[in-house]
Formats: C-alpha cells, structure tokens, sequence
C-alpha cells in the first residue's frame, strides 16, 4: 500500500474569516480570476494580486479531460470532460506566479466561488509552493461575510 502522500491530496482549505487571518499574519491573496471578473470586485487587503488562471481563447469551445484523482483521495478516480467555453488553462499560469512571489511565501488563492482556486492550489502545490491554501467559496464567500470589497475603476 503506499503510503505516500501527493501534495493534491494535502491541501488545505480556508473559510474566509480564516483567509482574513491568514492575510493578517503575512499571506498574500492570489486571485486567480480573469481580470475582468477581478476589476468588478475583489478582496479589500493590501497583498492582493491578479494572475488569471483560464485564459480566454479565439477558438471557441473546448471539451478538456479532467482526472478528479488530482483533487479526490486515490479511491475516488474517474476522468471526467470539463466543458470550458473559449477558456484554457493559463499555460504561463506558475511562470507569472513566480514571477511575483517565491515557493515559500504563503498564499491564499481564491476565484468567484472556489472551484478555479481549488484547481490552482493544486498545481501551485505540486510546484513545490509550501504555504498555500484555497479559500473555499471564493469571493462570494468574502463579499457574504462581509470582508472588505474593493472594485477597480
């Protein structure tokens, strides 16, 4: 049996007031929506950066596989297509993250309500990031707890 644990089955999850917290100790808050859904609204810190983890595409519609073995405990696998429409992931997306931060800075990484950030914890923590955890719920969570919102002009 192997006894070894990836980093995607790891992860850890944060609620908003835990994310606030985490913020407040020295976290910074990656936002992985695209800029447009950012600059409607996003979460009020000071450590607040926008790099977009799906990037729109010209083509048009894609029909992606996505193993839920990256994200689920190694007895729940199933491949599953995940429609994404004129969106792909950001193939730059762990290059513009190190590019503002380094592997051992600690990050909270959230999107409109938690799934794009999930995907994103993942990948950053088979990266070899250290300190990372998703905000579960994503902004939505945020703006419903009553955190302080900040909307671009």
């Amino acid at each position: 049996m192997d006894s070894e644990k990836s980093p995607a089955t790891e992860f850890i999850s944060a609620d908003a007031h835990e994310a606030k917290d985490l913020i407040a100790s020295g976290y910074r808050y990656l936002d992985v929506r695209m800029v447009e859904d950012f600059n409607k609204g996003h979460v009020d810190v000071e450590s607040v950066f926008n790099i977009a983890y799906f990037i729109m595409t010209p083509e048009g519609n894609y029909c992606l596989p996505f193993s839920f073995s990256r994200l689920c405990c190694r007895h729940f696998r199933k491949m599953i297509w995940l429609w994404v429409s004129g969106r792909v992931k950001n193939p730059q997306f762990l290059e513009q993250v190190l590019s503002v931060c380094s592997k051992e800075d600690g990050l909270i990484v959230g999107c409109g309500t938690g799934d794009r950030s999930r995907l994103a914890t993942v990948d950053l923590l088979n990266a070899d990031f250290k300190h990372v955890r998703n905000m579960g719920g994503g902004y939505r969570s945020w703006h419903e707890a009553g955190l302080g919102v900040k909307k671009e002009a």
